[in-house]
C-alpha cells in the first residue's frame, strides 16, 4: 500500500508541475508579439501538455489503486468526510486540466481570446486546490 501511495505522490507532483507552468506559458504566449516566439511557445505548450497528461493519468491511476487498497483494509475509510471533499477537489483539478487541453488547442490555432491578466489569475487556481487538498489529507478535519 505504501508503494502505491509513494507513486501516487510522485505523479501528483509531475501533474502539478504542468498545471502550474502551462498557464504561465499561456501568459507569455498572450503577450508575445513576434511570430518566432509564438511558434516556439506552441511547441513548448504541446510538449508540456503531454507530460501533464501522463502525470495526471498516472496520479489518478495510483490514487484509485491507493483508495481501493485503503478501502480493502477498512470499508469505513470510504465514509470519511475529508476524503469526499478531497475527491471533489480532484474532480475540479480534472476540469481545470480539461480547460488547459482546450486552451492549448486554441493557442495552437492562434485563437486565444483571453487576456494575459485573466491567464495570470487562472494560473493561481491549482495552487489553491493543492493547498486545500494537502490540508484535507494531512489534517483530516
Amino acid at each position: 500500500m505504501l508503494w502505491l501511495k509513494a507513486f501516487h505522490v510522485v505523479f501528483v507532483v509531475t501533474w502539478f508541475a504542468g498545471l502550474f507552468y502551462l498557464p504561465r506559458l499561456f501568459v507569455y504566449h498572450a503577450e508575445a508579439s513576434e511570430t518566432v516566439v509564438r511558434e516556439r511557445l506552441k511547441i513548448m505548450e504541446r510538449r508540456l501538455l503531454m507530460m501533464t497528461r501522463i502525470g495526471g493519468t498516472l496520479a489518478l491511476l495510483f490514487g484509485v489503486l491507493t483508495l481501493f487498497a485503503f478501502a480493502h483494509s477498512s470499508i469505513d475509510y470510504l465514509k470519511q468526510g475529508w476524503l469526499h471533499a478531497k475527491l471533489g477537489l480532484v474532480v475540479l483539478l480534472i476540469v481545470y486540466h480539461g480547460m488547459l487541453e482546450r486552451m492549448t488547442a486554441q493557442f495552437a490555432r492562434d485563437a486565444n481570446r483571453r487576456s494575459s491578466r485573466w491567464l495570470r489569475v487562472f494560473n493561481e487556481v491549482p495552487a489553491l486546490l493543492l493547498i486545500a487538498i494537502a490540508v484535507l489529507v494531512v489534517v483530516k478535519p
